[in-house]
């Protein structure tokens, strides 16, 4: 059956997609259309916070795009931070969500935790049993969209933090465009699977418009709990939710839903 998958292809990935890969073992054709553009802003404020680790008392990863920002930091001053910066954060906590995050952060010589939490919730969970109240500032570099759940959680329990937004958000060029050739190839899809509140809301009414009175036949699916809450609150039926945001999970989970 066609799945059409709403995300972003890996970054510098040559080999197919896992997701795709996890489907196409489960004997499902997946179509992977992007949804969001980036730009990264602030780099010049993010390289002096990450080049000042004593500054800090850990690092918080939610996104990989994130922490590609840092990469670019890192990049610039490479040997500088092999040197001793990375082994001055290794002496704290670098926290991530999800395994595609912890992947990255592990790229650049760091030590993750919490990769099993799947949410910015349950991280903050981790963080806020682990870490004394007296310590400085966690920083966490995010996106322009992102919600309040990791930030209010920490201050509501007296662990200090420090934002910077490193990278904007917004919906990708060409996504109306690929999506009504993707609908007039292949069809209505037997699922869509959604990976970001952000994501829902910007593909979601193309996604109706384009399937019209077919819309009731699509299986629909959401990396976590957080983008199965945004889909719900737009009226959808929710029938495959992964249990952890990996492929494999989600692919079990489609599956699941079509049999």
């Amino acid at each position: 059956m066609n799945v059409l998958l709403l995300k972003e292809p890996r970054d510098g990935d040559t080999g197919p997609d896992p997701y795709i890969k996890e489907l196409a073992a489960c004997g499902h054709k997946a179509t992977l259309i992007p949804v969001l553009s980036f730009k990264f802003v602030s780099l010049n404020t993010l390289s002096d916070k990450i080049f000042q680790p004593e500054k800090h008392g850990g690092l918080i990863f939610t996104s990989p795009r994130a922490v590609e920002a840092v990469r670019m930091c890192v990049e610039e001053r490479k040997e500088e931070w092999e040197r001793s910066v990375k082994d001055q954060w290794n002496c704290r906590s670098v926290y991530v969500v999800g395994k595609a995050t912890a992947a990255l952060v592990e790229s650049l010589g760091l030590d993750p935790l919490g990769e099993d939490s799947g949410t910015a919730d349950v991280l903050s969970k981790l963080i806020i049993e682990k870490e004394d109240k007296n310590i400085p500032p966690l920083f966490f570099p995010c996106g322009s969209i992102k919600r309040d759940v990791l930030p209010t959680a920490l201050k509501d329990n007296g662990v200090p933090l420090e934002t910077l937004t490193v990278y904007q958000t917004t919906e990708h060029p060409d996504l109306e465009k690929n999506l009504k050739n993707y609908f007039t190839e292949q069809g209505v899809p037997a699922s869509v699977a959604f990976f970001s509140p952000s994501g829902v809301k910007f593909c979601l009414e193309l996604v109706r418009r384009f399937s019209g009175d077919q819309l009731s036949l699509v299986k629909f699916a959401a990396i976590g709990p957080t983008t199965e809450e945004a889909m719900k609150a737009e009226g959808l039926t929710v029938r495959a939710v992964a249990e952890k945001p990996t492929a494999q999970h989600l692919s079990a989970a489609i599956h699941n839903a079509l049999q």
